[in-house]
């Protein structure tokens, strides 16, 4: 899926525009709510309970039965995701224990279609992939990036758009258009990430093109990577755009300064379902998948979190992905 600059500058500034509607107004009576904007120009409250009464959908048989025995036998789809807290994509409800999110909305709309009950397993990002090559989790949700590197190992059935934000400072004045905007900062990433790769092969055009390289920093967590935002130690946090301009909307200390593909400058970066290489499950999942993009419980569960401007029309199988470093 080949995408012009100009269609990802437009693609991204949508789902920026989007990501920014979910400006947290806490309702002073329960505590439980907060109001995004919808796509029609209004309003609509967010469920932050664990009481979630998701999105559901009716099983498809002739889908199921794709889906490999084994599985199939133990009744459970066990799907891996994030510990960490990213609203709007995966957090942790007010009860501080339940897993809530767009991608547990969605991994629960393709485990319905399947006829199996959904299990979330949380654990850090590294252990996403160390879960799927052992096959203890049967698939990952967790804002995964489609690359070609992660293709050899892993299938991808494809649910979103993938777009990045560049979060800096109130007030800085950056703005963040191409690799040569961030030639000399001081720019933190997680590690293992799309980011990271697209942070690192910048650094490097801006040193083959005679320009400072960026001085990429690691943190824990999100709080210490904020706290080091607020303080100078960083200058920009380069992340998912959803989970960026929550962020700057919810704190009103920060702003997205840019935003680009999560496959790089010439193609549209995708998130997908990822499973272990040939292990027979693709198929039901991206059939799955596009069930519900075309009984419209999909399209339900992106607006029920302000992200309607990420949704893809077609699931798409291993599709192209963010190249592999150069050099």
């Amino acid at each position: 899926m080949s995408l012009s600059a100009p269609r990802r500058s437009t693609a991204a500034a949508l789902a920026l525009t989007s990501a920014l509607a979910l400006a947290a107004c806490g309702n002073p009576d329960d505590g439980g709510t907060t109001e995004v904007a919808s796509g029609n120009g209004g309003r609509t409250t967010i469920n932050l309970t664990a009481d979630q009464d998701r999105v559901r959908t009716a099983k498809v048989d002739v889908i199921a039965a794709k889906v490999p025995a084994e599985i199939r036998r133990r009744g459970t789809l066990e799907v891996v995701n994030s510990s960490g807290s990213a609203a709007p994509l995966t957090f942790v409800a007010t009860d501080n224990k339940t897993v809530i999110g767009v991608e547990p909305d969605i991994a629960s709309l393709v485990a319905d279609v399947l006829g199996l009950e959904l299990h979330l397993n949380p654990v850090s990002w590294e252990n996403i992939f160390v879960g799927l090559d052992s096959g203890k989790y049967d698939a990952g949700f967790s804002n995964i990036t489609v690359t070609e590197e992660r293709k050899e190992k892993y299938d991808f059935a494809t649910y979103r758009e993938d777009n990045l934000g560049f979060e800096a400072k109130k007030g800085r004045g950056l703005k963040v258009d191409g690799p040569e905007d961030v030639a000399g900062l001081t720019v933190a990433v997680s590690s293992g990430t799309n980011q990271e790769k697209l942070l690192i092969d910048w650094s490097k055009e801006n040193e083959r093109a005679g320009r400072e390289p960026v001085d990429i920093k690691y943190y824990q967590n999100d709080s210490d990577t904020y706290l080091a935002l607020q303080s100078g130690r960083i200058d920009i946090y380069l992340g998912p755009n959803p989970t960026a301009a929550h962020h700057a909307a919810t704190t009103g200390r920060t702003e997205v300064v840019g935003t680009y593909s999560g496959a790089g400058a010439d193609l549209q970066g995708l998130i997908a379902a990822t499973t272990k290489k040939d292990n027979g499950l693709v198929e039901p999942l991206a059939d799955a998948l596009n069930h519900v993009i075309e009984n419209g419980t999909y399209t339900k569960v992106l607006k029920r979190w302000g992200l309607t401007d990420e949704a893809v029309t077609t699931s798409e199988i291993n599709p192209p992905g963010l190249p592999r470093t150069a050099g």
